[in-house]
């Protein structure tokens, strides 16, 4: 178990770093101004330059993916009820997010910029959440209507 956690964190940590870096052209692209901003301008001054604060955010970045993808485990726990397993990874996701956004002024510092960041997170766990449910269940069915037509 020890082995397969490490593992499945170093396979998310380059996924991590992708995503971080991802986001950072896609708001650029939004801003449309022609300006890549590789990070926000709170964290150039906390970090002392913008070269510190691409680094901090890379190595968060690092972190983000391996905390997602040794959470994966969670979803192999078959003696854990779906229940269970979802409760349990939205709640370590979640701790671990939110500090780490809040760090990184990904939000804005305040009761509604916490509130409104967390709101998103939430609502894109669950599409995430139900997009797969749904594939599996589906997946499920045609193996169920393949075994019963035998």
């Amino acid at each position: 178990m020890k082995k397969e956690l490490l593992k499945r964190c170093f396979a998310g940590a380059p996924i991590g770093f992708t995503i971080c870096v991802g986001i950072t052209i896609v708001i650029s692209l939004i801003v449309g101004d022609g300006t890549y901003y590789p990070v926000v301008p709170e964290l150039t001054k906390i970090c002392g330059n913008e070269m510190n604060a691409v680094l901090v955010q890379a190595i968060v970045g690092l972190l983000y993916g391996a905390m997602f993808g040794g959470t994966s485990l969670i979803w192999e726990m078959e003696h854990w009820s779906l229940l269970r397993q979802t409760i349990t990874h939205l709640v370590i996701v979640s701790v671990t997010t939110l500090p780490i956004a809040y760090l990184m002024h990904w939000m804005a510092h305040s009761i509604l910029g916490v509130l409104a960041y967390m709101g998103t997170f939430f609502v894109i766990y669950v599409i995430i959440w139900v997009s797969i449910y749904l594939s599996i269940r589906s997946k499920l069915n045609k193996i169920n209507t393949k075994v019963q037509g035998e």
